[in-house]
């Protein structure tokens, strides 16, 4: 399938067109950004370490029978996806307390949360991604209450499957964020799934092993992406 004109930049991505209207190929860059693109470093390897970590998590979710827009690797830092029509809400799922929601309500960090938690929270930078309950995206008709439905349906079906991929690494699996979209109708998983987008912590030491590394000044945050990576089993240099 060729690669086309760019048309679209985001904070770490870059969706080009394609010769077929329904799919669209995107490239994995290494930059960085936190605090709504306030802190951006350039960071070496981690557009191939995400893009192939992508491709594990989507397969395993595919293995699943959950759908989404991942089609294939095209190169270690490309990937064919599905060209849809994003709902503008992210799914967060909290399997611990940490980041926002500790600064919200003043739980302590790392308190198990039983059962996890469902959020929401409007895509948009300028306002700073603000949460959002289910009367306002149906309200707004960011999504339909049968679309809603099945976003939430699928974000706990993810997060039963990767919270036992992830222990199988000896790792916790705090919270993560989702974006779905609509393909030919149908309400479909998007975006990626790395730990650009979750919270990972060691069982053991509660060593943080994602994105709060850049975010907190840590430091080795792609060591430690390859580190998760590794205890899964990814091969990062096939």
């Amino acid at each position: 399938m060729e690669k086309r004109e760019l048309l679209y930049t985001g904070k770490a991505k870059s969706v080009f067109a394609t010769d077929n209207p329904d799919y669209l190929v995107l490239v994995f860059r290494d930059d960085t950004s936190a605090f709504d693109g306030k802190k951006v470093e350039q960071l070496a390897r981690k557009g191939r370490v995400n893009n192939i970590f992508n491709a594990f998590i989507m397969g395993k979710l595919a293995e699943a029978g959950i759908t989404s827009h991942f089609e294939r690797l095209l190169s270690p830092t490309e990937v064919l996806v599905k060209r849809m029509t994003m709902i503008p809400v992210e799914c967060v799922v909290r399997n611990f307390a940490a980041g926002s929601l500790v600064r919200r309500l003043g739980v302590t960090e790392g308190l198990e949360l039983n059962p996890p938690t469902f959020e929401l929270f409007l895509k948009n930078d300028a306002l700073g991604d603000p949460m959002v309950n289910e009367s306002h995206v149906k309200s707004f008709g960011w999504a339909t209450e049968a679309q809603l439905a099945r976003m939430k349906e699928l974000s706990f079906q993810v997060n039963d499957v990767l919270k036992g991929l992830f222990a199988s690494g000896n790792m916790l699996l705090v919270d993560f964020k989702l974006e779905f979209g609509l393909f030919h109708g149908e309400v479909v998983l998007g975006d990626e799934f790395s730990p650009d987008g979750c919270r990972l912590w060691d069982k053991d030491t509660r060593k943080k092993l994602d994105k709060d590394r850049f975010r907190q000044g840590l430091g080795d945050v792609v060591e430690a992406y390859e580190e998760v990576g590794h205890r899964l089993g990814i091969n990062f240099d096939a």
